[in-house]
């Protein structure tokens, strides 16, 4: 049976993919000689948000994600960020290879809110992978489930998300509402004269007390 291990060796933005990209950059390992002829790689990426630190501003900002900060001992509990797959080829040893990862930015993932939330530092991931190996010996091909235990932990800088956005949405976000929502804020604009959405949303704070001035 082989024995693959899994190693994350960098992160960074794509910019020329149809959608908010970032590419992980991977190196898997075969320590006990076996030679692959394939891999179908599935890898379900989690955040442990537990595993760092947190300023004001950010403890402000994740208040909808985990409620008041002296709850956050029972409330910060890993979650399911995104599932990615891929299929490598044939190698003996080891492999470096890239996993492309999309991003959304719906503030209605528990994902894309809590790294929207976070100013600075390390975004805290745990990649586990499953999948199904290939190898070739004197008898023929044979496939084996991945082991149960592979994964790797990885340190994502908080600036490699907010580049990957800058990319896609340059000083911008979006939020996502019904359409009787959308008709009812087109209204709200066009009688009062507001050109942008901004201005918009703004005017509706201001009348709701919520400007922060």
């Amino acid at each position: 049976m082989s024995n693959l291990s899994f190693e994350v060796l960098d992160a960074q933005p794509e910019p020329h993919a149809a959608v908010p990209t970032i590419m992980f950059r991977l190196r898997v390992e075969e320590a006990d000689g076996f030679s692959i002829h394939a891999l179908a790689l599935r890898c379900q990426i989690r955040i442990e948000p537990q595993r760092r630190r947190y300023n004001s501003v950010e403890e402000e900002r994740l208040y909808e994600l985990f409620g008041d900060t002296p709850h956050w001992g029972d409330s910060l509990r890993p979650f399911l960020w995104t599932h990615v797959s891929t299929t490598l080829g044939k190698f003996d040893g080891a492999l470096e290879f890239d996993l492309p990862v999309e991003c959304t930015y719906d503030f209605d993932i528990a994902g894309a809110k809590y790294l929207h939330g976070l100013a600075e530092g390390d975004i805290p991931l745990i990649l586990l992978f499953s999948g199904t190996v290939y190898t070739r010996g004197e008898s023929g091909f044979s496939a084996e489930p991945l082991s149960w235990s592979s994964e790797a932990s990885y340190k994502m800088p908080v600036s490699v998300w907010r580049g990957m956005m800058d990319l896609y949405f340059p000083n911008s976000a979006w939020i996502r509402v019904q359409r009787e929502t959308l008709d009812d804020l087109q209204r709200f604009r066009a009688h009062r004269g507001l050109p942008t959405w901004d201005q918009a949303f703004e005017q509706l704070l201001k009348e709701a007390g919520e400007d922060g001035a």
